[in-house]
């Protein structure tokens, strides 16, 4: 299979390449500049089966031609939701990166309809929990209704763009990522140095939960989704079990033999973050329904094995 990339150069989208390559497939990686996949397979780059692409995947280009070519794409192209403070003119980023680039994607099809006809068959693109809201307690599964705000529409809008490839004749599979751990990057890049300088701790009341998921695991349902035509439509992207703040502080503190004792309070959050709190603070009991009943078997089901594998720890 020759897969097509967007987002090539993200946390996921490197981890993805080398799977896609180890396992035979043949890589079109689409980056704003070559020096963005350094080291992705060694210096120089060590497969015949991987060609970059420089464009900007936000607007058309030679690129859409080099995708036309390919027999799937997944489209993982965003800007981080924490990269900056949320003005007008950062949420619009946010909603180009994502919304833009994908419907770039699709425009670039071409029309399917019959087998024979070259071209992409599959688009599996990016979405996120947030897409859900803030739902306090309330187990959701893919059946759940968007929430109202800014995160929510943004995923609404977000997987309504990827559909749209439906209408040239491909099948169509947004996966709803939540919090992705993996050695190297990520959400808990950004959660370690506290913890290491023994001031870890919950953010906002600890309660709220946080659907979380390795990254091997994000990398394996995309695998998953491009091997298995009964795949499409919604998928909660998420470990079996989510857990509150409070209970994920407490491992990532176990985990590095750290206490875990320095709250940050939900006002200080706001303050310091603004708008971006929001994130931190919302409450998403996403469970996998789609990926269990698909036959999907998640590598990491439980959150202490999962850190300690994103930790680089032996498993015990």
């Amino acid at each position: 299979m020759r897969v097509f990339v967007t987002g090539a150069s993200g946390f996921v989208g490197r981890r993805l390449i080398r799977e896609l390559l180890r396992r035979g497939d043949s890589v079109v990686a689409l980056t704003r500049r070559t020096s963005n996949l350094g080291g992705v397979l060694g210096d120089p780059p060590q497969s015949e089966r991987f060609t970059v692409v420089e464009g900007d995947p936000c607007k058309p280009g030679q690129w859409q031609q080099a995708l036309a070519g390919c027999d799937a794409v997944v489209a993982l192209a965003g800007e981080p939701v924490m990269g900056g403070r949320w003005t007008t003119e950062f949420k619009r980023r946010l909603y180009d990166s994502r919304i833009e680039s994908v419907r770039r994607v699709v425009e670039a099809l071409p029309p399917q309809s019959t087998k024979e006809t070259p071209g992409p068959r599959v688009l599996i693109s990016a979405s996120a929990v947030g897409y859900y809201g803030s739902r306090g307690t309330q187990e959701l599964t893919e059946s759940a209704g968007p929430g109202s705000d800014f995160l929510a529409n943004l995923c609404a809008d977000w997987e309504a763009a990827a559909e749209a490839a439906k209408q040239v004749g491909a099948r169509v599979v947004c996966l709803r990522i939540g919090v992705v751990l993996g050695e190297g990057g990520g959400a808990l890049e950004k959660m370690l140095p506290a913890f290491r300088l023994f001031m870890g701790g919950p953010m906002g009341s600890g309660e709220q939960y946080w659907a979380w998921i390795h990254l091997e695991d994000v990398v394996g349902l995309i695998l998953y989704s491009l091997s298995h035509a009964e795949v499409q439509g919604p998928v909660n992207a998420v470990a079996p079990g989510a857990c509150t703040v409070r209970e994920i502080a407490k491992q990532i503190g176990a985990t590095l033999h750290r206490p875990a004792m320095f709250a940050v309070p939900e006002l200080a959050l706001k303050v310091l973050l603004g708008d971006r709190a929001e994130v931190l603070l919302a409450s998403q009991r996403v469970v996998p329904q789609r990926a269990r009943e698909l036959g999907y078997r998640f590598r990491y089901e439980d959150l202490p094995t999962a850190l300690r594998a994103a930790l680089g720890q032996p498993h015990s």
